[in-house]
């Protein structure tokens, strides 16, 4: 017979969500350091670009 689950303690929620949270904020914070980066020209990222694309395609 199905019975109801146990309730999440708060913190325990909370503390799930500081992490998911705490996550996006560094990702956010790689792809700003990233875009910074590119725009500088200090880059080692390789990205295509659009010149290239467009040569392949003719």
């Amino acid at each position: 017979m199905a019975v109801p689950k146990k309730k999440t303690s708060k913190s325990k929620r909370d503390k799930r969500r500081a992490t998911w949270r705490h996550k996006a904020a560094v990702e956010a914070q790689k792809a700003i350091s990233l875009g910074k980066s590119i725009l500088t020209g200090r880059s080692t990222y390789v990205y295509p670009s659009t010149e290239e694309e467009e040569e392949e395609q003719s």
